[in-house]
């Protein structure tokens, strides 16, 4: 296996990208991500572009027929991967198998999603069904925003199961809230209000409808001299694992995700190490049951045990290991194919030292990253560590 390296990571703003077409998305990603290396499109060899909902939001398919429109990528290897919300991760992973595959020493891998309109406003009842096609369609019968519904259903199964309180769900957000107060999180009232008769999920354990787009340039160390970046000022992805289970959330333990746990361990097994090592990671809380789970998949706590780990705060930055310091997709955004591709950034900031100072990690060793798509369904996963 050749080492592969993150040369550069760009990411826009996450929130609203208002009048941008997708083919200038996807141009600002590629040409944001090489200006962060002086470097011209033309000396990356292959891409992969993820993204979810081009057809049913966007109208556009084809996307690496788009990619190939920026100057110099024309005629490269290029490819669109889908994986609900997994996709940017399975865009890195498509271009970490080209290089080992030898079809070139520079990749690029782009994730974007464009969910609101051209003056930022959305239509929420659209965007719940054409995300509820990432479901198994005998799961969407009755449920007019299916995935909160769906992962309601999980946070009401974790709750009973491990009998906790919805205030330990609740801290996760405050974490992940910079400005938050405990109290917020919790209190029924204005904007933070039930989601589904009957069952625990409130707007603030939710992850927010999002425009953004991010990219990253791997390179493999050859790659890396073509690009004239020394090895010392990258991050190395040192493992990584892929997994899926049925998309059907019935007649399986989604508490206890078997092919998570199998990618992340997988991940581990590459890069020789073990979730002791961990001291920095990205979870995919696009619930805060999510974080409770990611947090209990990468290891850091037992299960049942994920969302006290936060409430003790060792996920705080200066706690055991700092998880979700970018504010997570609670509070960051969930731009779907870009969710993916911007944990691994972000991750790579941390182990460089180079995120924002109130959130650095101090003496970062190694990071760790789990990307899902669906209902807990498909699984990415890395580890990261400075070169």
């Amino acid at each position: 296996m050749k080492p592969i390296y993150i040369a550069a990571f760009h990411q826009s703003k996450f929130g609203k990208l208002m009048g941008m077409t997708v083919p200038q998305i996807l141009d600002n990603a590629i040409q944001g991500a090489c200006r962060q290396i002086s470097a011209q499109p033309s000396a990356l060899d292959v891409g992969s572009i993820g993204a979810a909902c081009n057809f049913s939001l966007n109208e556009q398919g084809l996307l690496a027929g788009l990619m190939a429109m920026t100057p110099g990528l024309e005629g490269k290897p290029i490819e669109a991967v889908e994986n609900a919300c997994a996709s940017g991760g399975q865009a890195v992973l498509s271009v970490i198998h080209k290089l080992q595959l030898g079809m070139g020493d520079t990749g690029i891998a782009v994730g974007y999603e464009k969910m609101r309109d051209a003056e930022g406003k959305m239509d929420g009842k659209l965007i719940g069904k054409v995300l509820g096609y990432f479901s198994h369609p005998d799961e969407r019968e009755g449920k007019v925003f299916v995935f909160p519904h769906i992962f309601a259903e999980v946070m009401q199964q974790y709750l009973s199961e491990y009998d906790i309180p919805e205030e330990h769900l609740a801290a996760i957000a405050v974490q992940e809230y910079a400005n938050a107060k405990f109290d917020q999180a919790m209190k029924i009232e204005g904007l933070n209000r039930y989601v589904v008769d009957g069952l625990p999920l409130k707007t603030y354990d939710c992850s927010q409808i999002t425009d953004g787009y991010a990219a990253l340039i791997l390179a493999t160390g050859e790659g890396l001299e073509k690009l004239g970046i020394p090895k010392s000022e990258c991050v190395r992805i040192a493992g990584w694992g892929q997994a899926t289970d049925p998309i059907r959330k019935a007649g399986r333990d989604v508490l206890h995700p078997q092919g998570a746990y199998r990618a992340m361990q997988t991940a581990y097994d590459m890069a020789g190490a073990s979730t002791a090592d961990v001291n920095v990671a990205e979870v995919h809380d696009c619930f805060t049951v999510m974080g409770a789970l990611g947090t209990e998949v990468i290891g850091k706590a037992a299960p049942g045990e994920g969302a006290k780990y936060w409430v003790d705060g060792k996920a705080a930055p200066d706690g055991e290991c700092g998880i979700n310091t970018s504010g997570g997709l609670i509070a960051k955004g969930h731009p779907i194919g870009a969710t993916g591709i911007a944990m691994i950034g972000w991750s790579a900031l941390q182990l460089l030292g180079k995120a924002p100072a109130e959130t650095q990690v101090k003496n970062p060793r190694l990071a760790a990253t789990f990307n899902i798509g669906g209902p807990i369904c498909a699984s990415v996963c890395t580890v990261l560590r400075t070169a």
